[in-house]
């Protein structure tokens, strides 16, 4: 972190900015399977069902985000995203009360708030070219020190109220909104046409499936990234049934989480010792990172009560600080002014994982319990290991989007 100094004070009002927004965040997305389960009093099915809709939205809005970058602009985009995300949040206590309104409200949540966020990621790497790379993790770990704050919030607020952590979250989503639209113009926006309007073969002017042909940018990191968020579904739809049928109090699912948060920030010595001696470039960070969820998943089904998932948690999170930062990084680096598209389409392949996941961890936990989603979650890290690996042999020369086209 000692490097900070050297932004500009933007940078340090950007970070603080998402944090708040992340803290918001995390009040809420860890409960809504509670809240199905609990509250609702419906099945572990349902409340797969009630993720998987909003993961669609969730795809849509990556892709759209991905794709409308250039044609509507990053203002636009940004600020409307997530003003439509914060109005979607406030109907939810209306929509807590029909069924279907509430599936429909959370498709709807998870559509907006996904759209911002290739816009956000290739902001980032197209204003500060020479630092993304850390910056994107810099970014990281200060959204996850908000989700470590809010995640430490929510198993408290859901004894008092639900709904109290949505409304909050529609709150913070708001605020953001406003932020960046002071920001954005403050800054002058559009920073992509003024860092890589320089560039002779502009890819973005190719039409949207010659983009897609560039395969080996997206396709196998896009789908190491499916099977990985498929088997991490394994928190939402396994673990916290699991919790409550034990019988514990809700507040140690969420400690859980706080100790993911505590760690994305204490454990950073530790990571970049990682890259260091075993992970020094983003591809190879992926595959390190399949490895650590593994075996994260591995403890859960070797140790079924809390210290096993303590462990669990310790070791995917490890797996999570390695992946999150190295995608977006990559894609900037190997994209260029296409780099929003990519950022779109590998997050919406990557999330149909959460599409799946949860409702085929749902039904596997109403038949067996936490022992099948396990097992299933197992099985998908290895898969992940394997598309990154190839995913790695397809760019070991690292030649860049403009140099393949041109």
């Amino acid at each position: 972190m000692k490097f900070l100094h050297a932004y500009p004070k933007e940078v340090k009002i950007f970070l603080i900015a998402s944090l708040i927004n992340a803290t918001g965040s995390a009040l809420m997305w860890p409960l809504v399977t509670m809240y199905v389960f609990d509250e609702l009093g419906r099945s572990m099915s349902d409340a797969g069902l009630v993720i998987l809709i909003q993961s669609v939205g969730g795809i849509v809005g990556q892709l759209l985000g991905g794709s409308l970058y250039h044609k509507v602009g990053v203002n636009r985009l940004i600020v409307g995203a997530l003003a439509m995300n914060a109005l979607a949040l406030f109907t939810l206590p209306a929509a807590s009360n029909n069924w279907t309104l509430f599936m429909v409200a959370m498709g709807l949540v998870g559509l907006f708030n996904s759209l911002s966020l290739p816009a956000i990621q290739a902001f980032i790497g197209f204003r500060f070219t020479k630092q993304r790379g850390e910056l994107f993790n810099v970014i990281y770990v200060a959204n996850n020190i908000g989700v470590a704050l809010g995640t430490a919030l929510s198993g408290f607020l859901a004894d008092i109220s639900y709904m109290l952590s949505f409304v909050m979250n529609g709150v913070t989503s708001a605020v953001f909104a406003g932020f960046f639209f002071v920001y954005l113009k403050k800054i002058g926006g559009e920073p992509a046409h003024e860092v890589m309007g320089h560039q002779k073969n502009e890819p973005e002017k190719q039409s949207t499936w010659k983009l897609m042909g560039h395969t080996r940018i997206y396709l196998y990191m896009g789908i190491g990234s499916l099977f990985l968020l498929l088997g991490n579904s394994i928190w939402n739809t396994g673990v916290s049934p699991f919790i409550i049928s034990e019988g514990w109090p809700k507040k140690t699912y969420g400690f859980l989480w706080t100790l993911n948060g505590i760690l994305i920030f204490a454990a950073q010595p530790l990571v970049t010792m990682i890259k260091r001696w075993f992970a020094s470039t983003s591809t190879a960070q992926m595959t390190a990172s399949a490895l650590f969820y593994l075996g994260g998943y591995a403890f859960l089904l070797w140790m079924p009560n809390y210290p096993g998932l303590v462990l669990g948690m310790v070791l995917a999170t490890l797996g999570e600080m390695l992946i999150s930062p190295a995608m977006p990084s990559f894609i900037s680096d190997h994209a260029g002014r296409s780099a929003p598209f990519y950022l779109g389409l590998s997050g919406g392949i990557g999330a149909v994982g959460r599409v799946i996941g949860p409702y085929f961890m749902g039904r596997l936990y109403d038949s067996g319990g936490l022992a099948p989603t396990a097992w299933l979650a197992c099985a998908m890290a290895l898969l992940s290991v394997g598309f990154f690996v190839i995913h790695a042999l397809f760019n070991r020369k690292g030649h860049s989007l403009e140099r393949s086209v041109g």
